[in-house]
């Protein structure tokens, strides 16, 4: 019985940070695009941050409780996830079309997060001082970002709107993000005890926590994909795959100390984050985008990420 309960508060827990995670994010697009920025910096800004809620706040309760295994574990199962299964899954709604210089920027800083992940990790700890250091990297490349193409690309939409519309969106903003701030919290408290009950390991959880925590990023992508809004897809993409393994992970740091004890299932599941992501940007600088084809090698690239866990 007391499995059942946690089990739905669990999953209880893994729609409320869905659903406040798609509020929020849809609510602050609209703000931000009413002040009319670019639709690629509100894909790799506004989206990502948003739709990487769900990380942040799971990164911040499993750090609280002690749960380092499922703080990086969420965030590789989180990479891994969009970088295969969400890219596959947006690019079967509608054809990747993405130009070489922003695959080469964006996939290059997607990289270059990943890698300080891994050697920040590379003791399996990361103190607070380094999830510091993560967060300032992340907040200087947003910085960096706003100021060479922030501006460079001024959206045509929304001119004629009501200037009371970012008013009316911004309680979503609010609401949103309690719904996730209480969704973190069950997700955690219910999967460590879920975790131990069944004898999986708290890394698995988290790979699995991961795998949920990217549905709005999936769901967000998608519809973006399929109104034709490119920039907003692959952005919000690739600006996840950048927030998550320096500014989520850094989050969870700077509230306590994170301490993985399953270190062999970290070591494998982050090397093979790495080296799907190399090949995805390589295939999207290659083919200069994902064609259905190739959406399909995405899903399948996928499938081992919880077999070398």
């Amino acid at each position: 019985m007391v499995v059942v309960v946690e089990l739905g508060l669990f999953l209880v827990g893994l729609v409320a940070l869905v659903v406040g995670a798609e509020r929020a994010v849809a609510a602050a697009a609209d703000i931000a695009r009413f002040y009319g920025v670019s639709a690629f910096f509100v894909g790799v800004t506004v989206i990502s941050v948003g739709t990487s809620v769900p990380e942040m706040t799971t990164s911040v309760y499993a750090a609280l409780y002690g749960a380092g295994d499922i703080v990086v574990g969420n965030i590789v199962g989180s990479e891994t996830a969009q970088i295969t299964l969400a890219i596959g899954i947006v690019a079967l709604v509608s054809p990747i079309v993405a130009e070489r210089r922003n695959v080469l920027i964006y996939g290059g800083a997607m990289t270059l997060a990943m890698v300080v992940m891994l050697l920040t990790l590379d003791d399996g700890r990361i103190q607070r001082s380094e999830g510091f250091l993560m967060m300032l990297a992340y907040v200087n490349f947003i910085y960096t970002l706003y100021t060479n193409e922030g501006g460079a690309e001024i959206s045509e939409e929304v001119v004629d709107e009501e200037r009371e519309r970012p008013r009316r969106a911004l309680p979503w903003v609010v609401a949103g993000l309690a719904l996730v701030v209480v969704g973190g919290n069950l997700l955690v408290t219910n999967g460590v005890t879920l975790a131990r009950v069944a004898g999986v390991s708290e890394y698995t959880i988290g790979l699995l926590t991961g795998l949920g925590t990217t549905a709005p990023e999936i769901v967000v992508a998608s519809v973006a994909a399929r109104r034709g809004e490119g920039g907003i897809s692959v952005g919000s993409l690739l600006g996840s795959n950048i927030t998550d393994p320096v500014f989520s992970l850094g989050v969870g740091a700077l509230v306590a100390d994170v301490v993985v004890t399953d270190v062999a299932a970290m070591t494998q599941t982050t090397t093979y984050m790495l080296a799907v992501s190399l090949v995805v940007i390589g295939l999207l600088y290659w083919r200069r985008g994902i064609s259905r084809r190739m959406a399909v090698v995405c899903l399948l690239l996928y499938l081992p990420s919880f077999v070398v866990a």
